[in-house]
């Protein structure tokens, strides 16, 4: 079980949780720290003086006081007039880190809830109730509102949810579970919608996929570099050495060690080539890079996942307004891993170019075909990977940067996190169906090398693909083909070492 204290959840838990269904409950020390932040939030409320959420309107109307009988029905009504999302639904995948990552940021005993309310959230995960939450309608800051609202309407018994595969009404959903619908209390409404964990969710899985794209992306371009006669000299230690990015070195080590004892490598040895194309050069300084902001991100998600992020916050007998619902940091972080995986995407689709182009390889027949003209054997993979890396380019443009003014200009500067998470999906994406197809060429490049083979990881890793899609030979659909290699670089098959 994964015990939430606010404290020291990490992303591997929270995808255990997500998509491995694991089970998950607040540690006993948590469930305190929320139990004294409840009493002094009653304490406050019991006062009369304005607290924000408790006894006041919310965003443009915080100057708006709420009589004592009504503070029950304000917390209803924030998530009813909250759940205003559009679009498809997030994955229960993403709804389920979504719920996790609420619960810990209640469990961390800030936010003066009852321990009910995050407890309550880790039964709907335990029996499997996933709200039905809307992908759009967040501009990341208040956090997020909306998809937030839809998440919480559950826990009253209202909304929809997921139960047993059917989409049911939510007080449904609960029935069948064994739940009863949860009567709030004040502040508890707004403490369920303020913060960033349907941006946190929705980064944090993509940010899980995207490591094992980049750890693919080293094995695939080390297939690419022999297939094509290219140097692992460019992988010296001692040039990674010479500029020390982390990122760099691990993939220059990565594809070097892939390529030792390859006996294609050992049969140019003599060759007149002085330098490769960078698509295969300076595959370790561009993937590198990417996984330098990978880390970057993982460092800021990792501290967002044990982040108190609604408002407002209790300390003590103080409770203070602040703005740590802001999504600002996230969606830097997504902005940027967008765009490094469209570079890795791109740099891809650039070697599927040296593949299959007859004007960029004497050693391999033109389109890696069986017979060339009769056949177009894989001229049009490289085709719908560069559509692919065009539409990346188009979606990396950073969303971060485009605030609209929301709430009667309360909150007049907004991150767009949201944005920039459900853009980076189709990116993740479209980057592993273009390495995918970059694969499948490799492996046809290499097909065509026999009887010489490569290093003994690629050669494994060979026979392992033929297991799953079958050796290409004469023109036929690919579209499967690309679909199922994907999956397989999604399994993480494909890691040096």
């Amino acid at each position: 079980m994964v015990l939430l204290d606010g404290e020291s959840l990490t992303l591997e838990q929270m995808a255990a949780v997500a998509r491995g269904h694991e089970r998950v409950g607040i540690a006993p020390e948590a469930r305190e720290r929320m139990l004294a932040a409840r009493a002094a939030v009653e304490r406050l409320a019991a006062a009369g003086a304005p607290v924000y959420g408790v006894n006041t309107g919310v965003g443009h109307l915080a100057d708006v006081r709420i009589a004592p009988d009504e503070l029950a029905q304000l917390q209803k009504n924030i998530l009813r007039s909250h759940a205003c999302g559009v679009g498809e639904p997030l994955s229960q995948d993403e709804v389920r880190a979504m719920m996790l990552v609420r619960a810990n940021v209640l469990a961390k005993g800030l936010s003066g809830i009852r321990p009910v309310v995050a407890e309550r959230l880790c039964e709907l995960l335990n029996r499997g109730v996933t709200p039905v939450v809307p992908s759009r309608g967040s501009v990341g800051a208040s956090g997020d509102l909306a998809p937030l609202a839809h998440m919480a309407l559950v826990l009253i018994g209202e909304g929809e949810a997921e139960y047993a595969g059917e989409r049911v009404a939510g007080a449904e959903a609960l029935r069948r579970a064994g739940l009863a619908p949860l009567e709030l209390e004040a502040k508890e409404g707004i403490s369920l919608v303020n913060g960033t964990q349907a941006t946190l969710a929705v980064g944090g899985l993509k940010l899980l996929e995207a490591d094992v794209l980049v750890d693919a992306a080293d094995f695939i371009g080390a297939m690419t570099v022999d297939a094509l006669r290219g140097t692992p000299r460019a992988f010296d230690a001692r040039l990674c050495a010479a500029r020390p990015h982390p990122g760099q070195a691990r993939s220059a080590a990565n594809m070097a060690a892939l390529l030792e004892a390859s006996e294609i490598r050992a049969s140019h040895l003599a060759c007149g080539r002085v330098q490769d194309a960078y698509s295969l050069r300076c595959a370790p300084q561009v993937h590198g890079a990417v996984r330098d902001v990978l880390a970057e991100a993982r460092r800021i998600f990792t501290i967002e996942l044990n982040a108190a992020t609604d408002n407002p916050l209790v300390f003590g007998e103080e409770v203070l307004s602040g703005g740590n619902f802001h999504g600002q940091p996230l969606a830097f972080a997504l902005d940027s891993m967008a765009m490094a995986l469209t570079a890795l995407a791109a740099i891809s689709e650039r070697r599927v170019n040296r593949l299959v182009n007859p004007a960029l390889n004497e050693d391999l027949p033109a389109f890696l075909a069986s017979r060339p003209g009769l056949e177009s054997g894989l001229m049009m993979v490289q085709v719908t990977a560069a559509a692919l890396v065009a539409e990346n380019r188009t979606l990396a443009t950073p969303a971060s940067v485009g605030s609209i003014p929301t709430s009667g200009d309360k909150e007049d500067f907004v991150s767009m996190g949201m944005t920039a998470a459900l853009k980076l999906k189709s990116i993740v994406a479209n980057t592993r169906s273009v390495l995918a197809i970059e694969l499948l060429a490799a492996a046809r490049a290499l097909d065509l090398l026999r009887p010489l083979r490569s290093g003994p990881q690629i050669e494994a890793a060979r026979e392992e693909l033929r297991q799953i899609v079958p050796p290409w030979e004469h023109d036929r659909p690919l579209s499967d083909d690309i679909a199922r290699a994907a999956a397989w670089i999604a399994s993480g098959a494909l890691k040096a070492g």
